[in-house]
């Protein structure tokens, strides 16, 4: 379904206060994914929003892995943000809704933040934007090796789900029956852009929490090249942390969303899922995109003077 003609939203204002929920696991395994892991390292050099703090959910890694792993990388980043899992992640996000509007980054499944809002619907009203990462066009199959050569099984390479999506759909069908403002930062902006060893080596030159990351996402880097046949790979978080820093680099259109069976597919099941086509009406942006300055841009957030950003979190 092309998006190209319908109308580009611009995003409202977010509010500063910022919590992220994630999976993040970067380094558990050759297919874990490091994106959560590039895209709080990101956030956590910026003075732009305060992270009030951080939930965990299970989806790239089991609970145990997520909490290491976020520790683990906060530590790096030399940046305090408190860290929540289990039950005590639900009883944090209420009471940080309750305390005022909150922009919340989803870069996993949506099992807290339905939780939260299945409570206490009245905190609904307090999510100033929901950005999460997750959505597709109908008849849209997510195969990253589209045009590249080698390493590709079936011509195409492998097919991914939409895994946040996946991991929860009942969580996400509660969640978007909600009706909040949502950016949805799917899969196609993510195809807007590759990581490459050239980027992983000069992320690593910068130390500290870069380098951390980029050291975990040598193994799906290889991943990418051996199995899928592409140079890099597509950092698919990491584009919505970018859009919470500067929602200009994406191309955002107002879409209806909804989950359902997708009855465009021509396969003997109808695979459920998050949905979207154009709708003039809905508080739900598709930002399905990325803007030519977005790389550029993000290189340039990863190698900023470090000192400066300190001294903005501790004023």
């Amino acid at each position: 379904m092309p998006l190209d003609s319908a109308p580009v939203a611009p995003t409202p204002p977010l509010a500063r206060r910022l919590w992220i929920d994630t999976d993040a696991a970067c380094g558990h395994g050759r297919r874990t994914d490091p994106d959560d892991c590039f895209a709080i390292a990101l956030l956590a050099r910026s003075a732009q929003f305060d992270m009030v703090g951080i939930s965990l959910v299970a989806g790239n890694a089991p609970l145990e892995v997520v909490e290491r792993t976020t520790r683990a990388l906060l530590a790096e980043t030399g940046r305090p943000v408190p860290v929540h899992a289990g039950r005590a992640a639900h009883q944090a996000l209420r009471h940080a809704l309750e305390q005022g509007p909150l922009t919340i980054l989803a870069l996993g499944p949506l099992t807290n933040v339905a939780a939260v809002l299945d409570e206490r619907p009245a905190l609904a009203a307090r999510v100033s934007r929901l950005i999460a990462v997750m959505g597709r066009r109908p008849g849209h199959l997510f195969h990253p090796a589209e045009g590249a050569r080698g390493g590709m099984l079936f011509g195409h390479g492998p097919v991914f789900r939409d895994l946040n999506f996946a991991l929860d759909p009942r969580a996400a069908a509660r969640v978007v029956a909600l009706r909040l403002p949502t950016s949805l930062v799917p899969y196609d902006a993510a195809r807007g852009i590759e990581l490459t060893p050239v980027d992983l080596d000069r992320l690593s030159a910068q130390g500290g929490a870069a380098a951390w990351v980029a050291q975990r996402a040598r193994a799906w880097l290889e991943y990418w090249r051996e199995d899928i046949g592409r140079q890099g790979f597509y950092p698919f978080d990491l584009l919505a942390a970018a859009y919470v820093l500067e929602p200009s680099w994406l191309r955002c259109t107002p879409v209806r969303a909804w989950v359902g069976d997708d009855r465009t597919m021509v396969v003997p099941w109808r695979p459920q899922a998050l949905l979207i086509e154009p709708g003039a009406d809905s508080p739900t942006l598709y930002c399905g995109r990325a803007g030519g300055g977005l790389k550029p841009g993000l290189m340039d957030r990863f190698t900023a003077d470090r000192s400066r950003r300190t001294a903005a979190w501790s004023s």
